[in-house]
This record gives C-alpha cells, sequence and structure tokens, in this order.
C-alpha cells in the first residue's frame, strides 16, 4: 500500500487510495470465503458427495486468487518480501519504463504528421478570436499582460537601463558622423524651401516681442551717447532703434524675396555645403556633439525621462480604468473580431501556428519527451510504485477477483469432465 502520508497525498489520490483499499478488500474477502468453502467440502464431501464439486469449485478458485495476487503483487513489490526473481518489476525497471514511455510519447504523439493533422482539424485562430472578442477575455487578457509588464518594470535595473540607453544613443546616435548627412539634409530642406515657414515664424516670433518689449530698448544704445548729448537726444535713439527693427521684421514678413531672406538662404546653402566638405566646420559639429552628449545635465535628464516614464506606465498598467489599459483592451477585442470573421486572416494565423508546432516538434521532440524520461529517473523508486499504483492499482485489483471468479469456474469444469470422462474419479 502507498506509504505517503495522507495530508500529502492530493484529494484524487486520498480518493483513490480509498478506492484501491477497498477492492483489495473484496479480492481478499473473495479468496478467504473460497478457502472457507473449501475446508467445509473437504471435510463433509464423504457424507455429501455433491460438495466434492464444490471443493473442486474452491480449490481452482483459491488457485486462481492466489496465482492473480502473486501476479498483480509481483508487478509492485517482492510478494511476502521474497527474493523470486522477476518481481517487483516497476520498481527495479523504473528507469527502463521511463525510457520506453519517452521514446513511446516521441514516436506516437510528437510525430510532424500527427501534430500537423490534429492542427489542421482545429480552427485555431477562430476559436481564438471568439474568445478574445469577448470584453471579460480582454480584460483578462489586458490584466494579464499589465501584469507580466509590470513585473518586467520592476525587475528591470534603473542603472542598467541608463546604462544600455547611453551605449545605444553613443553607438547610434554620437559615434556616427553627424556632417555629411545634416548637410545633404539641410541641402534637400533649402532646394525644396521647407525651411520658409520656419523663417516666417521667427519673424512672426521676433515681430510680437518687438511689440510687446520696447521699453527692453530703453537704453539700448543712448547709454553709449556721450555724456554732453540732451537727455532727450537719447529717448529718440532709442525709439528709433526699436522703430526702425519693427520697420526691418515687417519688411521681412511681407517680402518673400527681402534681402534678409536671401541670406538667409545663402547662410544655409553655404553652411550644408560645408557640412558635407568643409573638415572645419565638420569637426566644429562634432566637437558640439560630444560636449553635449558628455554633459551631466543631459544625462540627468534622460534618467528622469526613464524615471518618469517607467513610473508613468506602472500606473497605467495597474490602473484598470487607465486610458492604456482601455485601449488595450479595445485592441485585443478588434483583434479577436478580425480573428472571428476575417478568414483570409485565419487561414494565414492557422498556418503560421501548424508550421511553428511541425518546426518545434521537428526540432525538439526528443527534449520534450526527455522530460518523461527524465522526470521518471529523478523519482524514488518506492514514490514511482506508489504514483502507479494509485492510477492502476484498483483496476488490477478487479483481475484477482476475476482470477478467482474464473478459477472457481475452471476447477469446476475440469472436475466435472473428469468426473464424465472417467466414473469414479
Amino acid at each position: 500500500m502507498p506509504r505517503t502520508p495522507m495530508a500529502l497525498l492530493s484529494p484524487a489520490d486520498r480518493e483513490r487510495l480509498r478506492a484501491l483499499r477497498v477492492m483489495k478488500a473484496i479480492a481478499l474477502g473473495a479468496l478467504v470465503f473460497m478457502a472457507v468453502a473449501f475446508v467445509i467440502a473437504f471435510c463433509l464431501q464423504e457424507r455429501h458427495p455433491w460438495l466434492s464439486y464444490v471443493r473442486a469449485a474452491a480449490e481452482g478458485g483459491m488457485v486462481g486468487a492466489l496465482a492473480d495476487w502473486f501476479a498483480v503483487t509481483a508487478l509492485f513489490r517482492r510478494p511476502l518480501g521474497l527474493p523470486i526473481p522477476h518481481t517487483a518489476i516497476i520498481p527495479n525497471r523504473k528507469d527502463e519504463i521511463g525510457r520506453t514511455l519517452g521514446e513511446f510519447v516521441e514516436t506516437n504523439f510528437l510525430a510532424a504528421d500527427v501534430v500537423r493533422t490534429k492542427l489542421s482539424s482545429t480552427a485555431i485562430a477562430r476559436r481564438a478570436g471568439e474568445w478574445l472578442r469577448r470584453p471579460e477575455s480582454a480584460k483578462r487578457v489586458a490584466a494579464e499582460g499589465s501584469t507580466i509588464a509590470t513585473a518586467i518594470l520592476n525587475a528591470l535595473s534603473d542603472d542598467d537601463v541608463r546604462d544600455l540607453i547611453s551605449d545605444l544613443a553613443r553607438e547610434h546616435l554620437v559615434e556616427p558622423e553627424w556632417g555629411p548627412p545634416a548637410g545633404a539634409w539641410l541641402e534637400k530642406i533649402v532646394e525644396s524651401g521647407a525651411h520658409h515657414g520656419a523663417v516666417d515664424l521667427a519673424a512672426d516670433t521676433i515681430a510680437a516681442w518687438l511689440d510687446a518689449n520696447a521699453a527692453a530698448f530703453s537704453g539700448l544704445v543712448s547709454r553709449r551717447l556721450p555724456s554732453w548729448v540732451p537727455r532727450l537726444a537719447h529717448r529718440f535713439v532709442d525709439d528709433t532703434v526699436h522703430h526702425e527693427a519693427v520697420k526691418f521684421v515687417a519688411a521681412v514678413r511681407e517680402d518673400p524675396h527681402h534681402p534678409a531672406r536671401r541670406a538667409i538662404d545663402g547662410y544655409l546653402g553655404r553652411l550644408a555645403v560645408n557640412l558635407q566638405n568643409d573638415q572645419d566646420t565638420r569637426r566644429k559639429l562634432e566637437n558640439a556633439k560630444a560636449s553635449l552628449f558628455d554633459s551631466p545635465r543631459v544625462g540627468a535628464l534622460a534618467a528622469e525621462a526613464w524615471n518618469t516614464a517607467k513610473n508613468g506606465l506602472i500606473r497605467s498598467l495597474a490602473d484598470e480604468d487607465s486610458g492604456l489599459r482601455v485601449r488595450a483592451v479595445q485592441a485585443i477585442e478588434e483583434v479577436g473580431e478580425r480573428l472571428t470573421t476575417d478568414a483570409a486572416l485565419q487561414r494565414r494565423v492557422d498556418t503560421w501556428v501548424s508550421d511553428a508546432a511541425v518546426f518545434l516538434v521537428d526540432r525538439y521532440r526528443h527534449d520534450i519527451a526527455s522530460i518523461i524520461t527524465d522526470t521518471v529517473e529523478r523519482w524514488d523508486p518506492a514514490e514511482t510504485t506508489e504514483k502507479i499504483e494509485l492510477m492502476v492499482g484498483r483496476d488490477l485489483q478487479y483481475i484477482r477477483l476475476n482470477g478467482t471468479v474464473v478459477g472457481a469456474l475452471a476447477g469446476l469444469a475440469i472436475f466435472s469432465i473428469a468426473h464424465a470422462v472417467i466414473p469414479g474419479v
């Protein structure tokens, strides 16, 4: 009987154990019944000759019961503890049974044609779509995904992430030379006139500032005039400078061919050429770029940006009413709807799943089957015996009971035939 404490057994195993004990008691009761019948019939058969038939049936029943008891017991342990050859088969051949079971699963269940045939008869995409488009299912998937994403974010080391971002930025932004691509990009902008909108915006901004900050011109020029110049002249000079600045900006805004605009076009054109061809200009740009990215302030801003993004994501993932979670649920429902109604998409998904499953089975089926072999090998022989006996022991006790009945019928038949053929036996 299994030696594992009842408290350590699952509810299903406890039920199996009770059923096994009941069947063992019934099988043993049948053997005891046959033994009692044999003793009574043997003692009284001289006075009641018909009891010889009962004796023969009981004798055959005992033989059948004992033979089947021996056979069933020999699977799990040594009968009566005797070192009889070819007994205790399961504990002694546990590893071989595990290898055989693994090979059986690998050959008959993990074959590519078996997997493809099964998957081809299953509407995987449609069933998945029908489940995903239900609001409760979509919310569940979004919740599980949020839990996983939150766990990943919490597991990430902030220092490692910052180092990774820094390494990626240095590899893809800092180390490549900016001059030639920036010059080519600027040249295309100038040729297409795409920068004119930026010039207009700058002119509008300067005009608005001049209108709102006339007082800023007080003393801008006049403070540099000689002290003997009258105060009235000081104010006149400052007002004139402000007025001329306003007129100049207004002219730039109104005239698309203003000399200042042409000067800007010329400067940007020369800059584009120099960025591509002039080593001195390119070196200045590279120095400015290096100074920018090596600045501690830039590093601090990057770290702050990561922390802000991470904390924001975690809060949004935890709140089921957040925009992120709501959009995720909607996206999942839309995917489910498409998988349910789009036949072409269903075929693509089903084909992809089948191909992926067949690929995994072809490449890793031995490794998958080895899980069975390795697991059985790690089991303790006694534990293995208990597990198997709990699973099939009850049915094996029926064999003992059937052996008792069949033995009794066989004994009765043999005795009856012998008396019929050889009278007086």
